[in-house]
């Protein structure tokens, strides 16, 4: 196979594009940095594109490593012909390699494989061939293990049984018959049937195979792994009648005994396998859907706007332990922690207030961070009642307290904070989710964010290679700085590692800043092409070179100065933000001529050459800064003050298949059920939605009861 020719095809890129790619991969190149670094050589492919690249290349080369076992096994048997070798080298999906390799797999012994030891098998062809056979010719075959007539046409029934259930355009036919009109059935089971579950809407459920939605299938997976739920995939035999129809002769002995074959196939091959199949192709395709969702929402989730220059109160707040309060300065170092218990048992309301007062000031303090968990609309109520009472100039956000406990508990936590308790380290990564929610949801790991859906339900190692890529990419996208990052952070720079991350962070606490990108090549472990991968995404603030705040390369410093300098600006004008420099810039972009001119005069790409334009205009550019801003709020609003017909704004705070979750400023998400989003059909919420999007939503219904609210998008 041509694998690279395959892969154009598939994915519609230029064979050229593919070739240069994989190259690229092989070299040792990261994602990140051949969709940044390398566009010229791929044709200018995104990242998404060149992963895309990655994986198919990957399974097609494993592809061929198995047909090649497959032929070799076949071969050992001595039953290879030329035309079989012909369809497994000419098979591009695995499942079909697997159907071809069937019939001569190692299994345990079936009934077919003792009658063909028996020496049935060529009344089995005879038979098939619809050949005249009587009594007197199945007495031929009797025998110690075959002892009957009716033994014999058992026997010879199996192996046609087998033959039948092995074939590949049977198994074809079958299964696309599976996927056509079969349907997933289920029920409780008996010991649960009296009882309430979560799965209540799956008892005596059945829909068809084609159109099950893929949230459906993780749940009831969950369901059977919980041993609630009993699932078929059913086949009504009216479906395949006619196909079995073809197989009889007009001839009762033969199809006397081709129907008991073709039953024993069916019954206990055929359909049981393809079921297993059905099921499976069902799971791996709900499951990467539900990763592909997963690792969206946490791209936006770590995409979230940072709030800058805010020194914080960040509250993690607690019944009786009390609530965990610490103080942060715009960096998010600690300046003071304390705890005060404002609610319930103790209410020390007011005592609490002039602590809270006393930091505030103290620290100037402008922005509070109050936790999602327990006690936090007891202490949201108490944070309006202090701002109110003592007529403060201030505004809180929520944080999701989602993985805190999981980063308080970590090494990384310990080394940060080796003489503060949990609950404080808690508080801390509270606010500091909200000064830069990239910078720290980086130390938790991924499925302990609360962005998934069923993400503990789904294949764990595909889970964990796609979150990571995802990090990775919005980590390189945004850009690191190399003189402040956590080694969370750093280890997800293009071309470095765990290791390689604690190294940096060591060697700059006893070296003090990098004062170069190149600096960074002191640092034990990264070498030449560690440092090539890394180096554009590291960024230099208050450095030597002003080109390095942008994501220029230094394999690109001596253009993009040739560029400032043919406008007539040196590298250091760019910090003054000179709107002259900035009009020369965007003239260069909008003229297709300028741009090829001087692509060709400095011996550089187009894309290339646009990229450095592009990074001289916004130097020190933070993508996240382009995004909505969180909802601060000053006030309070309860369940109880909600009202149908009420129309509030709210902020994504999660999506899944059947709708999106909203945050309204109040202990209860709404839920926009994906038939709610628009006037017309939508196929899935992402398509309109994404997390951290500030909505207007109109309130349809409210269940006091389960405390559920139902949300309309107005905008």
């Amino acid at each position: 196979m041509d694998i690279n020719g395959k892969i154009s095809e598939e994915l519609n890129v230029n064979k050229k594009q593919v070739n240069s790619t994989i190259k690229l991969l092989e070299e040792g190149n990261t994602v990140p940095f051949i969709s940044r670094y390398r566009k010229e050589a791929t044709g200018n492919l995104n990242e998404e594109q060149i992963r895309n690249i990655e994986e198919k290349f990957n399974y097609y080369t494993k592809l061929e490593d198995y047909k090649q076992t497959v032929i070799k096994n076949i071969n050992e048997q001595g039953k290879l012909s030329d035309s079989l070798r012909e369809k497994i080298l000419k098979s591009e999906k695995l499942s079909d390699v697997e159907d071809l390799y069937l019939p001569y797999k190692k299994r345990k012994k079936t009934k077919a494989d003792i009658a063909v030891e028996n020496g049935l098998e060529p009344a089995s062809i005879k038979v098939m061939l619809g050949e005249d056979i009587d009594d007197e010719y199945l007495k031929n075959f009797i025998n110690d293990n075959f002892k009957s007539k009716d033994d014999i046409k058992e026997g010879i029934g199996n192996i046609i049984g087998q033959s039948f259930a092995h074939d590949k355009e049977n198994r074809d036919y079958f299964r696309n018959l599976f996927f056509k009109f079969g349907r997933i059935s289920t029920n409780k089971k008996k010991k649960f049937k009296e009882e309430f579950t979560k799965y209540d809407v799956y008892d005596n459920f059945s829909q068809l195979v084609k159109a099950i939605p893929d949230y459906r299938v993780l749940a009831i997976n969950r369901g059977e792994k919980e041993n609630i739920l009993s699932v078929k995939v059913v086949l009504e035999e009216e479906k395949y009648k006619s196909k079995i129809k073809e197989f009889l002769k007009g001839k009762k002995l033969n199809d006397e005994i081709i129907s008991m074959g073709l039953n024993y196939g069916l019954k206990n091959m055929l359909l049981p396998s393809l079921e297993r199949e059905i099921r499976q192709t069902l799971t791996v395709r709900a499951e990467e859907n539900s990763i592909s969702l997963f690792s969206e929402n946490l791209k936006q989730l770590l995409l979230t706007p940072p709030l800058k220059n805010k020194r914080i109160l960040a509250m993690d707040p607690g019944f009786r332990t009390g609530c965990k309060v610490v103080a942060l300065d715009e960096y998010g170092n600690l300046l003071e922690n304390t705890t005060i218990f404002p609610v319930e048992p103790k209410n020390e309301v007011e005592k609490s207030m002039k602590i809270i007062d006393k930091i505030i000031d103290h620290h100037k303090l402008n922005l509070i961070v109050i936790g999602n968990a327990t006690a936090s609309r007891e202490t949201q109520q108490f944070i309006v009642q202090y701002i109110k009472q003592y007529d403060k100039n201030l505004k809180y956000i929520f944080a999701n307290e989602s993985g805190a406990s999981v980063y308080s508990a970590s090494k990384l936590a310990k080394k940060e904070f080796p003489d503060k308790d949990v609950t404080v380290r808690g508080a801390v990564s509270l606010g500091r989710r909200v000064q830069d929610p990239l910078a720290e949801l980086v130390k938790i790991d991924p499925k302990s964010i609360g962005v998934g859906q069923y993400q503990h339900d789904v294949d764990q190692k595909s889970l964990k290679e796609k979150l990571r890529n995802t990090v990775e990419s919005v980590v390189n996208n945004v850009g690191v700085n190399a003189n402040t990052a956590s080694y969370a952070l750093l280890e997800h720079v293009s071309g470095l590692n765990s290791n390689i991350a604690k190294k940096l962070v060591e060697y700059r606490e006893k070296n003090g800043p990098f004062k170069e990108r190149k600096d960074i090549l002191n640092v034990k472990g990264i070498g030449a092409k560690s440092f090539e991968q890394a180096a554009g995404f590291l960024k230099i603030y208050g450095g030597i070179n002003p080109l390095e705040i942008t994501s220029i390369h230094p394999e690109s410093y001596e253009i993009a100065e040739k560029l400032l300098n043919h406008i007539g600006f040196k590298k250091d004008d760019i910090l003054n933000k000179n709107d002259e420099i900035r009009s020369n810039l965007i003239s260069f972009l909008n003229d297709e001529n300028r741009i090829n001119e001087m692509s060709e005069s400095l011996n550089t790409g187009i894309y290339t050459l646009k990229d450095i334009i592009n990074d001289l205009l916004k130097p020190g550019r933070d993508p996240r800064d382009e995004l909505p801003q969180p909802i601060l709020f000053d006030d309070i609003l309860n369940f109880e003050d909600l009202k149908e017909g009420m129309k509030l704004e709210g902020k994504v705070n999660n999506i899944t298949d059947f709708g999106a979750f909203i945050d309204l400023g109040i202990k209860e998400n709404g839920l926009i059920h994906k038939s709610n989003i628009a006037e017309k059909f939508v196929k899935h919420p992402s398509e309109y939605l994404s997390i951290n999007q500030i909505v207007t939503v109109e309130i349809i219904e409210i269940d006091p009861q389960r405390k559920r609210i139902s949300l309309k998008l107005i905008k």
